[in-house]
């Protein structure tokens, strides 16, 4: 056996641990098995058994509403698992048959037969249940470690609650050992302020630690936790703890998971610390080691964010860890100060540890203890109290009407016995199967020769913001900007697990308050007359020549620069945020990557569109880019550099609200080396020179975010301007019977109050569906999680929700102060400073399909409960608005979510997860109805910047004159390139396709006009109707000429009708057009361009008809971009969601 020098040694021989192993086994083989272990081994062989017993915990025990869980029930009962006993069989199949009927009756039943599968797993907290099971376990020589369960924590409430139930707990004479965790006691864990985050939970655990030290035999308190991200604040809380000095004599544990690299650092940590308390008279600590037991949800968590896995990333790897931990930890002089728990089910670890502790002369000493799950593999955990003398038993326990809060337990534990890299999938068979037996000696050899061999890596997760800013810039490809030319990715947002990155963040919100980013430069970009704007233009479209001269490639390699730019100043751009717009910094982070990534996403498409067949796509000379104050720095950063890559000039004219972030927008673009004259920020006053700004006819379009009311303004004073607006939303989430309802809220909540709900996408509106609008569970939850919402200025760094942005007035004041009728506050809403700036969330209850809140955008922290009997009913109120951005759906029935995104009317859908923080590429963003305005498509998807050039047929097809050479050829090639484009380009794709979330953009066709105006060519028109025919549009045409009637009627195909109309009216009746797209074919006319302006909402496809069918596909097409949540507590769905109503779609970039 390789040794090391140091500690690190033993003489110990695999075959001795192997050895030991086998007699355990036999003699546990002997031992009578319980019929629930029994079951559970069964259940686990069963190919079908976790997936069965995963889907009925979480969709029949957990659901509230019994015909919703008998619809489940039936569902499972068509093909129950050959591991079920046959009269459990018979419950489940007869269930299954009489569910509809007799649900009240039937579910209630099925529900307990399935907590007495599991209750040797989970204990029931009342008593004389709880005292009964206490007494029994200890009678079989067992020591316990209780851990209460309870609902979510979303809330004060709930937190409090729970810190009661194990206070309680602490309190009883017959509990001597209880296992808390930071997050199930406290509701809000800001890591942007952590320093504050760590004194208020000792704040709050302080009185229960005092109880336990208090006790005539002080109850031992284990400190738990699960998620990487609460590895340091965890740490941070138990030595805060512990060093009080009413606290040195209290001997107290920790949790370390030893399949994170940093529980190295982190025990070497607890070492020092625990030393320096026995040394001045204090207790010593115990660490209790674990495998670790989130890991399921850590890969989601990383895939999604963008981050390295917190985890090894083997099993052995793991392995070898927590042995290096027992190598390191057992020895005399270490367990003076720092005793240790043993935990795990893995013998030949178990064996390991016991030989090792012989070896060492560490037998008989009460400084180790060995511990394992309760219900698993009892036979050989008797087994091995008699031969170590002692063993402890972590018992969770839950009252029976709060079972269903221990899905997320016993997902893991089932998941983890299950996974065949674990030994509990081979626990049972140990005896009778020597190549499970042989498989898992390997497996401990190869893990402990690599703990003595290797030293690991320190961690997995070194993100260090404050290096980002310092030497050259961050490179692509690098784990900063991940991103590489022809290979797009995310930029990760901050990992605030990090101590470097909570101080970097400490240091931006001291900042704050005094911070004079921007002022300089905006005020250097005040332009106040009408010369002033004139010479603006001027410079501008004198740099664009040369800029356009620069050719793709250049322009891309400079946008690409802009991106590398923001990640070094990423925390001068957070600080601006904050100290001009309030914008919180976990609010505001996710913004900056989302600048990064349109930097990036939209250089890769202008690469992509350079290979474009079948047309020419050329830069609009000039483009004005006018963006909102709610995101300002993601927004106008897209909007300037995705007309800036095509090889447009910009200026730029940021909200009156958020100006100091546009200057330094402006400033870092100028410092990626794009010209100043090229990209210029303006800041004019909003009155006739603004006017000016807009309607400025050298101004080919206008890139807008911002309400409706301002786009039907900016169309007004100038028809003829192309508008790229994504505007207003009035946004929904449905919450259905079939719902996780701890989830729903939690996403309703965080939806709504996100920037105190001034995003365009926020959820104004949740629509209960049946029995959802009675559940206590719902009402209160969301009560809890919405009132729990720590408001407070940027300057707090555990600010939850910041200031809104003016002091409130109009509609705002109005849904702020005024109820409906009917209507009534569920969480009424309270000004809480002078300023009129800070505002608690306002929640109504009873709001009734199309009153006026139902109806109204108001842009702040209010949030409306409609109430509807079905998913149908619901759906309809959730379409009933004239606007169509976010909408969302809970709910864990595929058919409903089938039906769902089948017949919801917006731009981006959401299932299961918030409707808010849309991602480039992942989620394109933009929507439908009056959401969208003009011919553009979702920004951060792969055709925004299609709309943004000009599309002419490639050259040589057409005459001088602009005639096609030869039509018929000409139509064939579109014809093909038709055909080819609907086949490849427009199918429906997940282009990340990333482990636990599902994000397909999608193309739903849209009922269309099509108009031939005055001297149009038919071959034109010929071309376009094939286009509409090929994608299956519902199109009527419009034309100006009788002569084009014929034609219209022989392409259009049979059912189309064909108007004869002037253009006088044909106008005139676009005031009226149910439609809201009209393809046209020839030149608007300015009759037509005046109708619109009036009708904003109306989208005028007006660009030259070319053989491009990437280009004309899209006159007929609406894009939808949905995302699901694709996994239970990290474990992916064993059958994947269908979001596109059984059309399918395809997975990865084509």
């Amino acid at each position: 056996m390789p040794t090391t020098t140091g500690i690190r040694t033993t003489s110990i021989a695999p075959e001795t641990v192997a050895a030991q192993v086998r007699d355990w086994v036999h003699e546990a083989a002997d031992r009578p098995v319980p019929r629930s272990a029994q079951l559970l081994a069964d259940l686990l062989k069963d190919p079908k058994g976790l997936d069965f017993t995963v889907a009925f915990v979480d969709r029949v025990i957990r659901t509230e509403d019994p015909r919703a869980a008998a619809s489940e029930l039936r569902r499972l009962a068509a093909d129950p698992p050959a591991f079920l006993p046959a009269p459990l069989r018979r419950v489940i199949s007869f269930g299954g048959a009489t569910a509809r009927t007799l649900p009240h009756v039937v579910v209630p039943t099925a529900q307990a037969v399935m907590r007495r599968m599991v209750s040797h797993l989970i204990l029931d907290s009342r008593d004389p249940y709880l005292a009964r099971s206490v007494r029994r376990l200890r009678n079989e020589g067992t020591d316990l470690n209780i851990n209460v369960l309870g609902e979510a924590v979303l809330g004060t409430r709930e937190a409090g609650r729970r810190l009661a139930a194990v206070r309680s707990m602490v309190s009883r004479e017959d509990v001597d050992y209880v296992s808390i965790k930071v997050s199930s006691i406290v509701e809000h864990l800001s890591l942007w302020g952590a320093e504050e985050t760590v004194d208020h939970v000792v704040e709050t655990l302080l009185p229960l630690y005092l109880d336990a030290a208090r006790q005539d035999s002080p109850t031992f308190l284990n400190m738990d936790m699960e998620e990487y991200r609460d590895l340091e604040l965890t740490l941070d809380v138990f030595e805060k703890l512990l060093d009080r000095p009413e606290l040195m004599d209290l001997h107290a544990g920790i949790v370390l998971q030893a399949y994170l690299p940093d529980s190295s650092a982190a025990m070497e940590r607890l070492r020092r610390f625990a030393t320096d308390r026995v040394a001045r008279g204090g207790a010593p600590i115990k660490v209790r080691v674990v495998k670790g037991a989130n890991l399921a949800l850590e890969r989601v968590d990383a895939f999604l964010h963008g981050l390295d896995r917190a985890p090894f990333h083997s099993k052995e790897e793991s392995d070898a860890q927590y042995k290096r931990i027992l190598l390191d930890s057992l020895t005399e002089e270490n367990l003076r100060a720092v005793h240790l728990g043993i935990a795990g089910h893995n013998l030949f670890d178990v064996a390991f540890a016991h030989l090792l502790m012989g070896e060492r002369g560490l037998e008989g000493t009460d400084a180790v203890e060995f511990e394992m799950l309760a219900g698993m593999a009892p036979g050989q955990q008797q087994v091995v109290r008699e031969a170590v003398g002692s063993m402890r038993l972590y018992v969770p326990v839950v009252t029976p009407h709060e079972f269903d809060v221990a899905v997320s337990y016993l997902v893991r534990r089932l998941e983890e016995n299950a996974s065949s890299e674990n030994f509990m999938s081979a626990v049972f068979e140990l005896e009778d199967s020597e190549e499970l037996f042989a498989r898992e000696q390997k497996r401990f050899e190869a893990s402990l020769a690599r703990a003595i061999e290797q030293e690991p890596v320190a961690t997995n997760r070194d993100q260090d913001r404050a290096a980002e800013a310092r030497g050259d810039l961050p490179e692509l490809g690098s784990s900063v900007i991940p991103a590489l030319p022809g290979a797009f990715a995310n930029t990760p947002d901050t990992d605030m697990s990090t101590a470097v990155n909570q101080a970097w963040a400490a240091g931006i919100i001291h900042r704050v308050r005094t911070s004079r980013l921007g002022i300089d430069e905006i005020e250097a970009a005040h332009v106040s007359t009408h010369d002033g704007v004139d010479a603006v233009y001027t410079r501008a479209l004198a740099a664009q020549k040369e800029w356009a001269a620069r050719g793709s490639s250049e322009r891309t390699e400079a946008v690409r620069r802009v991106a590398r730019v923001f990640a070094a100043h990423r925390a001068d751009l957070l600080e601006v945020m904050a100290s001009e717009t309030g914008k919180v910094l976990e609010q505001g982070d996710a913004e900056i990557s989302e600048a990064m990534d349109f930097a990036l996403y939209y250089a890769e498409q202008a690469e992509m569109l350079e290979e474009l067949e079948d047309a020419v796509l050329t830069p609009r000379a000039l483009t004005l880019v006018t963006p909102p104050w709610n995101f300002p720095v993601a927004i106008p950063t897209g909007g300037v550099l995705s007309a800036l890559v095509t090889g447009s000039a910009v200026v730029m004219k940021p909200a009156p609200q958020a100006k100091r972030c546009g200057a330094l927008i402006g400033k870092l673009i100028h410092e990626a080396g794009i010209p100043e004259d090229l990209v210029q920020i303006v800041d004019v006053p909003e009155d006739e020179v603004g006017k000016a700004l807009i309607t400025d006819p050298r101004v080919d379009q206008l890139v807008l975010t911002g309400a409706y009311d301002t786009a039907a303004m900016f169309a007004s004073w100038r028809p003829e301007l192309p508008i790229k607006a994504e505007t207003s939303g009035k946004n929904a989430i449905i919450v259905s019977p079939h719902a996780d309802l701890d989830l729903a809220a939690k996403d309703v909540a965080m939806s709504a109050f996100g920037h105190a709900g001034q995003k365009c996408s926020a959820a104004s509106l949740v629509i209960t569906v049946g029995s959802v609008a009675r559940s206590r569970r719902f009402s209160s939850q969301l009560a809890d999680a919405v009132m729990s919402l720590h408001v407070g200025y940027p300057t707090d760094p555990t600010a939850q929700m910041g200031p809104v942005i003016e002091k409130p007035e109009g509609k705002l004041a109005d849904g702020l102060h005024t109820l409906g009728d009917g209507e009534r506050w569920l969480a009424q809403p309270q000004m809480l400073d002078d300023s009129g700036l800070l505002w608690s969330p306002g929640v109504r209850e009873g709001v009734k399909e199309g009153s006026e809140y139902h109806l109204t955008e108001y842009f702040g922290p209010i949030l409306g409960i409609v109430n509807a009997d079905t998913l149908e009913e619901a759906t309809a109120i959730q379409n009933g608005t004239a606007y169509g951005l976010t909408a969302g759906l809970h709910s864990l029935h595929d058919g409903e979510i089938a039906w769902w995104t089948q017949h919801v009317e917006a731009g981006n859908l959401y299932v299961n997860r918030g409707i808010t923080g849309a991602i480039v590429e992942r989620q394109a963003f933009g929507g439908w109805k009056r959401s969208a305005i003009g011919e553009t498509s979702k920004a951060g998807g792969p055709n925004y910047l299609v709309h943004l050039m000009d599309a002419s047929d490639v050259v040589g097809r057409r005459a001088p004159d602009g005639t096609i050479r030869d039509e018929e050829a000409w139509l064939t090639t579109a014809r093909t390139s038709d055909r080819a484009h609907w086949a490849s380009t427009f199918v429906a794709r997940d282009p990340q396709d990333l482990h636990g979330e599902i994000n397909v953009l999608r193309y739903v066709q849209i009922p269309t006009v099509v108009r031939a105006a005055e001297g149009s060519r038919a071959v034109e028109l010929r071309r376009v109707l094939h286009a509409a025919r090929t994608v299956g549009a519902d199109i009527e045409v419009s034309v100006a000429e009788e002569a084009l009637r014929e034609i219209a009627s022989a392409d259009a195909g049979s059912g189309v009708e064909v108007r004869v109309e002037s253009a006088e009216d044909f106008a005139e009746r676009v005031e009226t057009l149910e439609r809201t797209r009209i393809r046209l074919v020839g030149t608007a006319d300015e009759a037509l361009l005046e109708a619109i302006s009036r009708r904003v909402e109306v989208a005028l496809f007006r660009g030259a008809v070319t053989a491009s069918g990437r280009i004309e596909l899209l006159s007929f097409l609406h894009e939808q971009a949905i995302s699901a949540t694709d996994h239970r507590y990290g474990n992916i769905l064993p059958e994947r969601l269908d979001v596109t109503g059984g059309r399918g779609y395809e997975r990865g970039r084509d």
